[in-house]
């Protein structure tokens, strides 16, 4: 295992005096690994607690593997901290498949295993083998950006970091230390089993590889070592030029500027994605892959000025002419009809407020498409404030026959997201007085001091600044 101990060395993975916690699964990685750890903990002035979880899958198969690790612990003067969980139950509670209800178990327990001993290391006996496994798997799949590089030999987990000191160990390497060292490792028949992926690769991808070149889990760990280092610095600029393209920015969502982002250069627009994604998702889900990515760039650099896509759990992505938006919000802005008395002040759902006034001396300015003006007699009360309507039109000033609303707010540029949400104004006989900010209707009179006059105002200039973003 000279290459373990170089690799701990090398990356300084553990530091002297920690209290290190090991995966124990009773496999051959596993035990090996602790053995190995066990060991050079004199020299190292380490810690050692290894921690076993008993799936319970396979009854009392599984509570023997969890006696063996036990009695290997205490024969050996290591602190063994085990535990029996029904995962079966967990996954049917909480709608998993069985392996990633296993995994979510199993680190849950390694998390209070590190906090019950104060460990700042959690070890795992993933190997060379695995690795190479990974990285295909995720290339099959889809994936992108430093997932490619399949598992890192550190990475910050919980209270410390996970680490990997047999990652550059073949399969082949870890049994034979076994077998030098007298271990006796047990052995999961579901490992054998070809209904999950991973055992498809290892009994028919691997193999192939290694018959073609003996030493490709060195070309693999190489490539992945260097990719990451490549992935780091992109990533660096990548998040430089993200600052400029980003317009807005909430947990909720985010609006970037399109124009500004189709200026980068594509591999700088993939990773820019990426960052939004892992922004906005707690955790990404595993249906997210390159397709996803490339729909995106796809829609973004289209002439179409609109368009939508559907990402996982629930993510929309919007384009509206210059903006992109990714939205949680699973349904367009909710329609509203509401009465709009004279006088009064009424705030809308959007965030939009119009106050309605009676005026018998001039206003100081009525100028603008924030303001409409009618006589007070020539009102067919009531005054509705509404959302739009499909076949919605409006007779303008200046302007024979009646213009769309739709073709309104187009011309306007106001986006997709805006239009659900954005105010009508109309009178008791179902004409279009006033869209706030945008158009006014034949109907507006013009101030002559003669009698009384109704002043309609859009207060919230704030938000319709934003909303034709």
């Amino acid at each position: 295992m000279k290459d373990a101990y170089t690799l701990i060395e090398k990356k300084c993975l553990i530091k002297e005096g920690a209290t290190v916690v090991v995966g124990v699964s009773g496999g051959p990685d596993s035990l090996a690994l602790l053995h190995f750890l066990h060991h050079y903990k004199k020299k190292w002035r380490v810690n050692l607690v290894a921690a076993h979880l008993d799936h319970m899958f396979r009854g009392e198969q599984s509570k023997e593997e969890m006696d063996f690790v036990m009695n290997y612990c205490a024969a050996n003067s290591i602190t063994c901290v085990a535990k029996q969980v029904n995962v079966s139950k967990y996954a049917v509670e909480k709608n998993l498949s069985p392996q990633v209800a296993a995994r979510e178990c199993r680190y849950t327990f390694y998390k209070n295993v590190m906090d019950e001993h104060h460990a700042t290391y959690l070890a795992l006996g993933h190997h060379a083998d695995d690795q190479i496994e990974t990285i295909l798997m995720r290339l099959v799949r889809g994936a992108s950006g430093e997932s490619l590089a399949g598992m890192k030999v550190s990475r910050p987990f919980h209270r410390g970091y996970l680490i990997r000191p047999f990652l550059k160990q073949t399969k082949d390497q870890i049994v034979t230390y076994c077998h030098e060292h007298g271990l006796l490792p047990r052995h999961d028949p579901s490992n054998e089993k070809t209904d999950y992926t991973r055992n498809r690769f290892r009994k028919f991808v691997l193999p192939f590889l290694k018959a073609e070149n003996p030493l490709v889990h060195e070309r693999f760990h190489y490539f992945s070592e260097t990719f990451l280092e490549d992935e780091s610095y992109l990533q660096v600029l990548t998040e430089q030029h993200m600052n400029t393209v980003i317009k807005r920015n909430e947990k909720s969502g985010m609006e970037i500027d399109i124009k500004s982002f189709l200026n980068l250069p594509l591999p700088l627009q993939r990773r820019g994605i990426k960052l939004i994604l892992n922004y906005l998702y707690k955790y990404i889900p595993s249906s997210l892959s390159s397709i996803h990515i490339e729909s995106l760039q796809t829609l973004l650099s289209q002439e179409h000025p609109s368009g939508e896509l559907d990402f996982p759990n629930g993510l929309k992505v919007i384009k509206s002419y210059n903006i992109c938006m990714f939205t949680f919000e699973h349904s367009q802005t909710e329609s509203y009809q509401l009465e709009l008395e004279i006088p009064s002040r009424l705030v809308l759902p959007n965030g939009f407020t119009i106050t309605s006034s009676l005026l018998t001396d001039q206003p100081f300015d009525l100028k603008g498409n924030d303001v409409f003006l009618m006589r007070y007699e020539a009102i067919n009360e009531p005054l509705i404030v509404r959302t739009r309507e499909q076949g919605d039109k409006m007779k303008l000033k200046g302007m024979n026959g009646r213009k769309k609303v739709k073709d309104i707010f187009i011309d306007a540029k106001i986006s997709l997201h805006s239009r659900h949400s954005w105010p009508i104004v109309e009178d008791g006989n179902g004409n279009i007085l006033w869209i706030p900010g945008l158009k006014k209707s034949v109907f507006e009179d013009e101030w002559d001091q003669k009698g009384e006059f109704v002043l309609l105002q859009l207060r919230s200039l704030d938000l319709l600044g934003g909303a034709h973003s």
